[in-house]
């Protein structure tokens, strides 16, 4: 066995268990709720109508976009909550559907002749109809069972741990080991579930007890294990959240008067979803071990969820950049000098929101538009403003975050780019499009160290449209208090230059290593 897969298998217990955790539940209650529904749908037109456009209308909601809403609804309350509640919304549609389908598939001659026999109208549906329609519910069921657990991946980015934490971080750290194993785990999940729904179908039908049985009891195991987190509140901050409720004063305070060390505290540290923040996390989870801390990390969400999450206590700590924090946080137009921006932006995130900016590490990494050299000789490029002129002959690509971003719309303004085609994609594939001609400039990272990789040349910005991006360490208002805390990060501050940045980088992105051995690269205490 290789080292990298011993390190995924490590890691599949606690995924496994979060998937199962949000499917499993997800499923079960969206049963409960949609056979209901889908009986009151046949026996009354009024019901059926709104219930199903609504249930449709719903539907059509892409499922990360769901996921968000979720997190907005619940006043940014991130981890497993918006995550459940969407996989039970996408559950409901396929239930009610094969439910009203199956009831009404019933020969109305067996209806009759429960008439007949003297049944009521109640026994008639839970003696006749209901097991007469339930091959096609059970379909219903399978297919919500699938797509629940394939839209389970997508939970990473609003901070709820599953499957979709290989997928994610595979992508990022181009380790597509990683993408196809987490791919893999999910398939068989979904398979095994469906299967077992599939087992009890046919038990039912030929009236096989000893393996009716057993799937079931199998399938409840499942169920049992999907529910028993939930039940004790898998996400305590969030779930304190979604009832509006704060930890008090007294624990803060208990925090704080502990001696020298965090004595266990669990801390959550959150962070959004490429390499330079994956090797960050380890530089943050190893203070916090050395200080004796238990750290638990959120990756993979995006700017405005994790930095929701740290305003609502939900996690503990995170590393932002200013240039973002002022733009995209702070909705500020205009860049201002390095230091008056740092000064600002934490005088506001404390006054606006009681985060606390700790201080900086020591290096920017700011946008940089790059392209390869035979595109700086074909047209003559040094500067971002000599896009102008051909700008509508030319792609550029980036993340889908960035063509949303205050400072693309600045850029454009500033250079007149309005006529550039965008081409939005993951930041894992921006460096080799460039260099492959699928576009002809790319919003890069001035830390990436796949920029030298590729040889790709960075256009200067002299109208300096894009903003100041030191990277700060940034504390949750509860989390500010622990003074322990404060104490164990303090030796990160001014620690790491922006060479050594890049270098780590460029270690896990073209030299296959993990973020947690570049992150020991940087040479840190």
């Amino acid at each position: 066995m290789t080292p990298k897969l011993q390190i995924l298998l490590e890691q599949l217990p606690d995924l496994l268990g979060g998937h199962l955790t949000l499917a499993v539940p997800a499923i079960f209650i969206g049963v409960l709720i949609s056979v209901p529904l889908g009986i009151l749908c046949v026996k009354s037109a009024t019901i059926r109508g709104p219930v199903m456009s609504l249930v449709s209308l719903v539907q059509t909601i892409p499922s990360i976009a769901l996921l968000a809403i979720m997190v907005a609804l619940l006043g940014g309350t991130i981890g497993y909550w918006p995550a459940f509640i969407a996989l039970l919304v996408y559950s409901i549609l396929p239930i009610i559907r094969n439910t009203i389908v199956g009831l009404e598939s019933v020969d109305p001659a067996m209806r009759e002749a429960a008439k007949a026999v003297g049944m009521r109208p109640l026994q008639q549906l839970l003696w006749v109809e209901l097991p007469l329609a339930l091959p096609v519910i059970l379909a219903g069921i399978r297919t919500a069972t699938v797509w629940v657990v394939g839209i389970a991946t997508l939970s990473t980015p609003v901070g709820a741990p599953s499957l979709g934490n290989y997928i994610f971080s595979g992508l990022q750290l181009r380790d597509w080991q990683r993408v196809i194993f987490g791919c893999i785990a999910t398939m068989t999940l979904s398979l095994v579930l469906d299967q077992l729904i599939a087992v009890i179908e046919k038990s039912i039908q030929s009236r096989r007890r000893v393996s009716l049985v057993l799937a079931t009891c199998v399938l409840a195991g499942l169920v049992g294990i999907g529910l028993a987190p939930s039940l004790v509140a898998p996400d305590s901050a969030g779930f304190a959240n979604l009832l509006g409720m704060r930890e008090g004063v007294t624990e803060s305070d208990e925090l704080v008067e502990s001696p020298m060390t965090l004595d266990g505290q669990v801390i959550r540290i959150g962070a959004k979803g490429f390499t330079e923040q994956f090797i960050l996390v380890e530089v943050l989870r190893e203070r916090i071990q050395k200080a004796g801390g238990t750290p638990e990390v959120l990756t993979n969400m995006g700017s405005t969820i994790v930095f929701d999450a740290l305003a609502k206590d939900s996690i503990d700590i995170y590393i932002d950049y200013t240039g973002t924090l002022w733009s995209t946080v702070l909705k500020e137009p205009d860049p201002i000098n390095r230091i008056s921006m740092r000064a600002a932006v934490a005088g506001r995130l404390f006054n606006e929101f009681g985060i606390v900016l700790v201080g900086s590490l020591g290096f920017e990494n700011t946008y940089a538009l790059v392209t390869k050299r035979k595109t700086v000789a074909r047209y003559g490029l040094t500067q971002i403003g000599d896009i102008t002129p051909v700008a509508k002959d030319l792609r550029i690509g980036g993340d889908p975050e960035f063509f949303g971003r205050p400072e693309w719309q600045r850029v454009r303004q500033l250079y007149s780019l309005g006529e550039i085609t965008e081409v939005g994609m993951d930041s894992t594939f921006m460096y080799q499009a460039v260099a492959d001609g699928q576009v002809d400039v790319a919003a890069g990272f001035s830390t990436d160290g796949r920029i030298d990789a590729f040889d790709l040349a960075v256009l200067n910005d002299p109208k300096q449209a894009f903003p100041p991006y030191d990277a700060v360490i940034l504390l949750s208002p509860r989390a500010a208090k622990n003074k322990n805390l404060v104490h164990a990060i303090e030796p990160l501050l001014n620690r790491i230059p922006v060479t050594a940045m890049r270098t780590a980088n460029r270690l896990v992105d073209e030299g296959g290593e993990t973020p947690k051995e570049a992150a020991r690269q940087l040479f840190l205490d």
